[in-house]
């Protein structure tokens, strides 16, 4: 990553992307750290997620996604955010949320002016049980990061 670091805000996956990373010998290089806002209101309080774009927008959307990736940025002196939020399980989707399996992946890095420059988010739509989609989401983040790093 050419001496930049990561920051990770992550809510379905509860940390996992974030263990997974902090397996690797010399992790320390490269994950700054991570936010798990696993509820609505540690969005709000820990990535200043507006409140009023989540209750317009629902916590598993674009813009909350976006917003968590630019957050998380903004907390840290990270150079590249990536953020996830979706709905595992086991509880079916309804109209305020998606279906089960439905992830969104945010992944916001720095201008030379330390601003947020480029941000990019992806659904994904996952199958299987509550760990099954937890461990898709967090690959999935993983493989976001390395197209966007490159």
């Amino acid at each position: 990553m050419r001496g930049e670091t990561l920051c990770a805000a992550e809510s379905c996956t509860a940390g996992l992307v974030s263990s997974f990373l902090g397996k690797v010998p010399g992790a320390s290089k490269v994950l700054w750290g991570s936010f798990v806002v696993y509820t609505v209101d540690a969005k709000v309080k820990l990535l200043d997620v507006p409140n009023a774009l989540i209750e317009r927008e629902g916590a598993v959307s674009r813009p909350v996604a976006l917003a968590m990736a630019e957050g998380a940025l903004a907390k840290s002196s990270a150079s590249w955010a990536f953020s996830i939020t979706g709905l595992a399980g086991p509880s079916d989707g309804s109209t305020q949320y998606p279906a089960v399996g439905t992830v969104w992946i945010a992944v916001a890095n720095r201008t030379g002016s330390g601003m947020p420059s480029s941000s990019e988010a992806k659904v994904f739509q996952f199958e299987g049980s509550r760990i099954e989609v937890q461990e898709a989401a967090a690959v999935a983040a993983l493989q976001e990061l390395l197209k966007r790093i490159g």
